[in-house]
């Protein structure tokens, strides 16, 4: 046979009884069945895009960082050393030195990512520190909130945010060494 046969079962309301029906249909009619069907420009939404699947779903089963120094952050037991990024659930370096080196390619991969984030918390180091006017309008036209804070209370703020479900990311600075409680030996 050419085609596929394929039983059709249809249901009349006069009688309570089944009637089969058979017809010859192509096992290729439909684009879904091939191998060879290319995915084309309608298809784009269904087929081609990239999303992040979060594992972990309990609550309070988000990453949390657990101190920072001047050296970098311990994140879930994690060590880090330097700038990091977090993109829950994951951890990484991030090659900002300074908060004058944040810039828009920089932050660039915290709106890249999907399903995208609410807000930003950006640590810029022991002090609060400006962030150029046009990170801030790029975060806002991808419609990320962004909270710029000193290290240790972006670290409180985005342990808070992440205990409350909430889908944040962090970029933070590790804070430099304070000399405000520094003895002096004479």
């Amino acid at each position: 046979m050419a085609g596929l046969v394929c039983a059709k079962i249809l249901l009349q309301r006069s009688s309570p009884r089944l009637i089969l029906s058979s017809r010859k249909t192509s096992a290729f009619l439909s684009p879904f069945l091939s191998r060879g069907h290319r995915l084309g420009p309608s298809d784009d939404e269904m087929y081609q895009r990239t999303t992040v699947s979060i594992m972990k779903k309990e609550p309070g089963s988000g990453i949390m960082i657990l101190s920072y120094s001047p050296q970098g952050f311990n994140i879930d037991g994690n060590r880090v050393f330097g700038p990091c990024a977090l993109l829950p659930p994951s951890i990484l370096q991030w090659k900002v030195g300074h908060y004058k080196d944040v810039t828009e390619e920089s932050v660039s991969l915290f709106h890249m990512i999907v399903p995208q984030i609410e807000i930003l918390v950006l640590g810029t180091g022991a002090r609060l520190e400006r962030i150029h006017p046009s990170v801030r309008a790029l975060l806002r036209s991808k419609g990320i909130a962004l909270e710029v804070q000193d290290t240790p209370n972006a670290c409180a703020t985005f342990n808070f945010l992440i205990s409350e479900n909430r889908l944040a990311a962090a970029g933070l600075i590790p804070p430099s060494t304070s000399t405000a409680l520094a003895v002096k030996q004479e």
